[in-house]
């Protein structure tokens, strides 16, 4: 790998580095233990992180959790987080065996049968920085042979006639937004961490975790608006909005909207870590003007991926501003500084929605301060 430079761009703004630096930690106390944590210990040694908007436990969250405890050197709840992953969402029996249940209340029962991918994938990511930040223990507690496991899993599932599908369409090399489903989400592909894939997963997994990657940029090309930046919730295998039915996933996901805001944070972490395309730079670009020109006076409602305004407020605003900062890892345009300003400006959120809008909002203050680092 290229020896990395990792940008601190609020210090490039002209912020103090003691000041970043308490922010930075800060928001991470906010999140596993000041008064609006959604992180939970659960006895002597697990612990799970809320939906509180939900007011359930998913593999978004915990996996997130893990994450952000990785990066901030925090083995102990790193540790709890993975343990009651793997006592009450790991699934054993069924079609779905290996896979983690996407949702489970907070006593750990079950909601769901069945896995959601991004959850998968950032477990196995958060799993192999563990290992190589901390070292292995023992049973679940090796990192690298439980992420190597999973991995296995999600593009192997069912070759042996046991059921059940992989994550990973073995033609295409696209994630799926449910196994079961031959869709896609946008915001659910992760070159950056299937280039990382490809040097510490199954040896002989290695060349399908590089094709992902590489499939996975040239996706993002087709999903992502030429003209706004816009992606949508849900999209096909060519990029075009998915409209699924309401009964199944809870209404119109062909939209700007709540998991799409994920999509540009991850091309600009992409380009931090593997290097910015002349594509990543001029969608940043895009996207900023977008949000800092064409909608600058209603620049936190729902949109249709053309930029049209529906009327209708954006359920996570302030996870629009930490991801419209977060571009600017891979901007160079006008706007790159004033949205990182924005954010700097935008407290947290408090409230029953603070969880997904603070885990973006913390990852882009991650990656901003430099501090998002490959591990």
């Amino acid at each position: 790998m290229r020896k990395l430079h990792y940008r601190n761009i609020f210090a490039e703004a002209g912020f103090a580095q003691a000041e970043i630096e308490v922010r930075l930690q800060s928001c991470f106390h906010e999140i596993f233990y000041g008064l609006d944590r959604f992180y939970h210990e659960a006895g002597a040694d697990k612990a799970y992180i809320e939906d509180t908007g939900n007011h359930d436990v998913r593999t978004e969250g915990m996996s997130y959790g893990m994450m952000m405890c990785v990066q901030m050197d925090r083995k102990a709840a790193f540790d709890r987080l993975w343990k009651w992953a793997k006592t009450y969402m790991y699934m054993t029996k069924g079609i779905n065996s290996g896979y983690f249940a996407w949702s489970v209340s907070p006593e750990g029962v079950p909601n769901a049968a069945g896995p959601a991918p991004d959850g998968e994938e950032y477990f196995a990511m958060a799993l192999f920085f563990a290992a190589h930040r901390w070292g292995n223990g023992e049973g679940i507690f090796d990192y690298e042979a439980e992420a190597r496991q999973l991995l296995r899993i999600c593009l192997h599932k069912g070759e042996q006639g046991e059921g059940g599908r992989p994550m990973w369409d073995p033609d295409t090399k696209l994630i799926r937004f449910v196994t079961e489903l031959d869709f896609t989400d946008p915001s659910y592909h992760l070159p950056h961490f299937y280039e990382l894939f490809a040097l510490w997963a199954d040896e002989a997994d290695r060349p399908f975790w590089k094709a992902a990657a590489l499939a996975s940029r040239a996706y993002w090309v087709k999903a992502c608006h030429p003209v706004t930046g816009l992606c949508a919730e849900y999209a096909d295998r060519e990029g075009r909005p998915q409209k699924t039915d309401p009964s199944h996933f809870g209404g119109r996901h062909d939209w700007y909207y709540s998991d799409a805001y994920r999509t540009i944070f991850n091309i600009a972490l992409d380009a931090v870590w593997f290097g910015r395309s002349p594509w990543a730079r001029d969608e940043a670009n895009r996207l900023q003007k977008f949000f800092c020109e064409t909608v600058r006076d209603n620049d936190r409602a729902i949109y249709e991926v053309d930029g049209t305004v529906l009327p209708l407020p954006a359920l996570h605003p302030v996870a629009i501003t930490a991801t419209n900062a977060a571009a600017s890892m891979a901007a160079d345009g006008p706007w790159a500084e004033e949205c990182v300003r924005r954010f700097w400006e935008t407290p947290m959120r408090t409230g029953e929605r603070r969880y997904y809008d603070n885990c973006l909002y913390f990852f882009a203050f991650l990656a901003l301060s430099g501090n998002y680092r490959i591990y």
